[in-house]
């Protein structure tokens, strides 16, 4: 049987007129779920599930069956990347990734980014076998880690609340800094590209740290570098379509929308709705931003909160989304009050 090609969330993404509210969520396929619990056991740990195409490709369909989203995205992590440059990297049971930290020039130039595609070989497989599997009208989206916030955790070797780490080594070391970007800018372009051409819808790139910058930084180290990925993607695939989310953006959503070049852009739950409605949506398509942990309380809370993010953006090109992704304490019952919530909606 021929699978029907229509996408709505596809079709919203590359602005076209659409009736019906297309609805996912990031995490999607996570710990909230027992059945992603049961998956990552088999693995044995979280890497081991990334690069296991079966189950790389289990996972990411575990949310599609249960609430019928119309977008899965690719289960994988950002750091796999930094992963295939040669940076030891690991998960530590709740903790979270560990890496050895870049503590200067010479460990950054180690750094090969010759050959990401082909040691990333396992996650591009997942991506032909997710796409062989959703029903036709599930849009499929693949993603990488921004460089600046990819970098971020390469030079702290964790996560920390402000990224110091690397905003210190941006002012002291930032030729450094620099060539880091540059090469994870590459390295990026190429991962993005072997997605797409495997199956991919859709990519997002993901700046989960780019609200930390002043100004400068921002345009240094987010908007060139996101432009210069869309660029390099679209000299390869030329239709590509690329979504942005530089969380924490605030008034230089506009900006990063019009010189970055994506087709649409996320907005995390932080964000002045009024002002994304009128100066960010105006320009294009956007996603979000319904904050992660009314999803958590869920009842009339969550009702109000998700009419208000219905009443902002419904009106123009919008993807239903949260702000972040979801957190591993929400109740599944909560997500199936939103998905049926947003579908009531039209």
């Amino acid at each position: 049987m021929t699978k029907n090609t229509t996408k709505p969330l596809l079709e919203v993404l590359k602005g076209n007129a659409n009736s019906s509210l297309p609805v996912w969520m990031m995490r999607q396929a996570g710990r909230y779920l027992p059945e992603y619990r049961a998956t990552r056991a088999q693995a044995g740990s979280f890497l081991d599930l990334c690069y296991s195409p079966e189950l790389a490709t289990e996972v990411t369909l575990q949310p599609i069956r249960r609430f019928g989203f119309d977008a899965a995205i690719l289960f994988s992590d950002i750091l796999v990347v930094p992963d295939a440059m040669g940076q030891a990297v690991r998960f530590e049971e709740g903790i979270g990734p560990r890496l050895d930290p870049i503590e200067d020039g010479q460990a950054i130039r180690q750094l090969d980014e010759s050959n990401v595609v082909g040691r990333l070989a396992p996650v591009i497989e997942a991506v032909a076998r997710i796409r062989d599997a959703l029903p036709g009208e599930t849009t499929l989206l693949g993603f990488c880690g921004a460089p600046w916030t990819v970098a971020s955790y390469m030079i702290a070797g964790r996560g920390t609340a402000e990224q110091a780490p690397a905003r210190v080594f941006s002012y002291r070391e930032p030729a450094g800094m620099e060539m880091l970007v540059d090469k994870l800018v590459r390295a990026s372009i190429d991962y993005l590209v072997a997605q797409l051409k495997a199956g991919a819808d859709a990519v997002q790139i993901f700046d989960t740290w780019g609200g930390m910058l002043t100004d400068s930084q921002f345009e240094r180290f987010v908007v060139e570098p996101t432009r210069r990925i869309v660029d390099g993607v679209r000299a390869q695939v030329t239709d590509a379509v690329i979504i942005g989310f530089p969380r924490g953006g605030g008034s230089r959503m506009p900006d990063y929308f019009h010189r970055t070049g994506v087709n649409a852009v996320g907005i995390d739950w932080m964000a002045d709705r009024d002002f994304v409605r009128e100066q960010v949506q105006t320009i294009g398509p956007v996603q979000g931003n319904l904050d992660p942990l009314c999803l958590v309380v869920g009842g009339d809370a969550l009702d109000r909160e998700i009419d208000l993010v219905l009443d902002a953006f419904s009106g123009g090109p919008f993807v239903f989304n949260l702000g972040h992704g979801i957190v591993p304490e929400t109740p599944i019952e909560h997500v199936e009050q939103m998905v049926a919530r947003v579908r009531a909606f039209r």
